[in-house]
């Protein structure tokens, strides 16, 4: 099975400095210490990393960055990882041209390379057309999981994203 990355608009008017989880949330009835207790749990259950963010950014230009990097010869899922590091363990504003071009160098990829297509925007039809799939399928969150017409959306315990390849590889029901 090959596993492509489609990326998502979670919060595309985050500004680039970022914003509160309290303000995110704020008059939603949502208990962000909660959340995270629970986000928490499960992926220490999965031996994942999570640290305690207080700030979601604008994840544009890290999904930019990601696209640069799968069209890019190996690397790119160590580029993703990474990502994924910088914003849900060591919580840094990836929306930062300069935390990018550190995560695109600590993987081994060409930063200047990197730089030149975040700069020119070369990517920018790429997620925008990302952007308009995951409208399509509908997805309101991420994570999303989509495999043989059928998908779960947040973040799931092994048995039910084994459970999803499974059910993908029986035919659709009509």
């Amino acid at each position: 099975m090959q596993v492509k990355w489609v990326h998502f608009p979670l919060h595309p008017d985050t500004p680039a400095e970022g914003k509160s989880l309290e303000d995110l949330f704020r008059g939603r009835d949502v208990d962000v210490e909660g959340m995270y207790r629970q986000m928490k749990a499960r992926m220490d259950a999965e031996g994942l990393p999570y640290g305690r963010r207080t700030h979601t950014y604008n994840s544009r230009l890290a999904q930019e960055v990601g696209a640069w990097g799968d069209a890019q010869l190996g690397g790119a899922d160590a580029l993703h990882d990474a990502l994924y590091k910088a914003y849900f363990v060591d919580a840094k504003n990836i929306a930062d041209v300069e935390v990018l071009m550190a995560i695109v160098e600590a993987v081994g990829m060409d930063a200047a390379a990197a730089r030149e297509a975040l700069e020119a925007r070369a990517f920018q039809a790429a997620v925008d057309a990302d952007w308009a799939k995951s409208r399509q399928y509908g997805v309101t969150g991420v994570p999303t999981f989509v495999a043989g017409g059928y998908g779960v959306v947040g973040a799931q315990p092994y048995e039910t994203l084994e459970a999803l390849v499974r059910k993908a590889g029986e035919a659709p029901a009509t």
